[in-house]
């Protein structure tokens, strides 16, 4: 069991233009593996993804931002808490999104509205216990299965500039690593979080889950 404990509440939300403000981040890595065909050592990158009890997607951290911490810090201890990772956080965010609550989603008031700021998350640390693991499970996987599962549209345009950040910007890793990658996957519209406006700019046994595994 964590040591860690998560922050609850909202006591110390910070909210702007009546939004309450977000921070999160997409954790990623390249793991070394072996090519079918030539058999050369090839670098993939994987993202991590967490899971919800009885939900069959998958979702990046995020959490709300305080008036205490830096967006920053939101974003790094929201990887912590949800996910169990640590590591270098890109400086500036690849986007700004605002949306609204499934809950709230057709409510004409800006109840529920949050603006939500994204970062990237180059890991170099997983915990074997975090503070939210027992509400979370936490899973790598493929930028193929990311877009597949992911819960929410404007997640998939994060991880879209992600992928355009990792491709253009050698603060992320070297050039040679991602010339492969693709930028514009094909992907299955599995959910949505209502989005109010466009960007600006660390497993539980689902079933659909379990399927990554295979």
């Amino acid at each position: 069991m964590s040591c860690l404990t998560a922050r609850t509440g909202r006591q110390r939300q910070r909210y702007e233009d009546q939004l309450r403000l977000v921070s999160g981040c997409i954790p990623y890595k390249f793991e070394e593996t072996v090519g079918s065909s030539n058999c050369n050592v090839e670098k993939k990158l994987l993202v991590l993804m967490i899971s919800s009890p009885n939900r069959d997607d998958l979702v990046f951290p995020k959490g709300g931002w305080e008036n205490d911490e830096t967006m920053h810090e939101a974003a790094c201890r929201e990887a912590l808490e949800e996910a169990g990772v640590k590591g270098v956080l890109g400086e500036t965010p690849l986007g700004q999104w605002e949306f609204r609550s499934k809950s709230k989603q057709n409510n004409g008031s800006l109840q529920g509205g949050c603006r939500g700021y994204m970062f990237a998350l180059r890991v170099t640390e997983e915990l074997d216990s975090w503070p939210e693991q027992a509400i979370y499970g936490r899973k790598w996987v493929s930028i193929e299965d990311a877009f597949r599962f992911c819960r929410y549209d404007w997640m998939r345009e994060a991880l879209r500039k992600l992928l355009t950040s990792l491709s253009e910007n050698t603060e992320y890793g070297p050039r040679e690593e991602l010339d492969a990658l693709p930028l514009r996957p094909v992907i299955s519209e599995v959910g949505s979080e209502h989005q109010i406006s466009s960007p600006s700019s660390c497993f539980s046994s689902h079933s659909s889950v379990q399927q990554l595994a295979a």
